[in-house]
């Protein structure tokens, strides 16, 4: 088995970012430092960042009500909480499929496995992912146009989005959910910035066929198998 296949089986990371780590010289097999296109075979150890990997016995997905003020990040450095600290007591290596940003609360997908993680976080599948914000302002006609056709930030144009106005309310302030197909960094902020609208608070409420429900912050759920292909699919 190809060593960047062998780590994404035991949940290290997807087979590319496994590639980037056997290039840092962070993987040895058999007490050598690795190379890109190395296999593996029954027997073999396989040691990452100094610590013994075996491929996981099985396939773990977890939803997740990732609270605000916490962390995605496993790096060891990091003083603040980590989504890693709530599932302590599980058996597994697990990592969250992409980002939610420090102070963003809502749903967020976690597992042990690597192709998996690294299916649903791929550009090319479109996972959808919707938001529930809380902005400053009402929208404009011209400002929802530019949400819904796209908008040009400093990475690059965004691709259509889903609005929906749930409340313009008398303090000035808008409710409304955003869906986004993509993953740019704190992009629906970024999005809200560009037309002139601060995001107060922001909750991931879905991705996918994956909804928060009535999930409070700190809950999480196994995901079952006919539920994640139903995504994949």
């Amino acid at each position: 088995m190809r060593l960047q296949k062998y780590l994404a089986d035991a949940g290290i990371a997807s087979r590319r970012k496994c590639e980037d780590y056997i290039k840092e010289g962070r993987v040895l097999v058999n007490g050598a430092v690795a190379s890109v296109g190395a296999t593996v075979e029954e027997g073999d150890e396989v040691i990452f960042d100094g610590r013994p990997v075996s491929p996981a016995a099985e396939r773990v997905i977890l939803v997740f009500y990732k609270p605000k003020n916490v962390i995605c990040s496993n790096a060891e450095s990091e003083d603040r909480v980590k989504v890693a600290d709530y599932f302590t007591s599980l058996p597994y290596r697990l990592y969250t499929v992409g980002r939610l940003d420090y102070d963003s609360e809502g749903l967020i997908l976690i597992t042990n496995d690597g192709e998996t993680a690294n299916r649903l976080m791929h550009p090319r599948y479109g996972t959808k992912k919707t938001y529930r914000v809380l902005c400053t302002g009402h929208l404009s006609a011209e400002d929802k146009r530019r949400l819904t056709g796209g908008i040009e930030l400093e990475d690059g144009m965004t691709a259509p989005a889903e609005l929906r106005i749930l409340r313009e309310r008398s303090d000035g302030k808008t409710d409304l959910l955003l869906t986004i197909h993509e993953g740019k960094n704190r992009q629906v902020r970024r999005m809200l910035a560009a037309t002139g609208h601060d995001t107060l608070r922001l909750t991931r409420v879905a991705i996918g066929s994956f909804e928060l429900g009535d999930m409070r912050p700190g809950e999480w759920r196994y995901v079952k198998e006919d539920e994640l292909q139903k995504l994949l699919k």
